[in-house]
């Protein structure tokens, strides 16, 4: 046999094991991510139920009608006793569960109201009648 024609062969061979091996390990790889992604999302929807379901337990410590969903940053404002008439602080609620951490965004509104860089202003439209 001519030892350029095994040359040739092993090559061919070698081009498709590598072709083949390349393919189970990006579908393992694939598989990977896919599970990743289903665990994520499942607390992802998790936390979402939380935020909706938390404040209607009645161990919770905030009247629901003194709370508003705001959802994104922070999850609720709560205007604490307002709805009996006896407003007694404005409280940022931001709900989390298992591990989970507050992200940068949070962090830097919770360092904001602990530094008491909060506010209250009025903008007005319209005629001045």
């Amino acid at each position: 046999m001519d030892p350029l024609f095994g040359i040739i062969i092993g090559i061919i061979i070698g081009v498709i094991l590598g072709i083949f091996i390349g393919r189970i390990m990006t579908y393992q790889a694939m598989r990977h991510i896919r599970k990743e992604a289903v665990k994520n999302s499942k607390s992802v929807i998790l936390g979402w139920v939380y935020e909706k379901v938390l404040p209607a337990l009645p161990d919770f410590p905030f009247a629901p009608k003194d709370m508003v969903f705001l959802g994104k940053w922070v999850d609720y404002v709560i205007f604490d006793g307002l709805s009996e008439g006896n407003l007694r602080e404005i409280v940022f609620l931001e709900l989390k569960s298992g591990k989970s951490r507050l992200n940068t965004n949070e962090q830097n509104i919770r360092a904001c109201i602990s530094r008491k860089h909060i506010r209250f202003t009025e903008y007005r439209i319209g005629s001045t009648k």
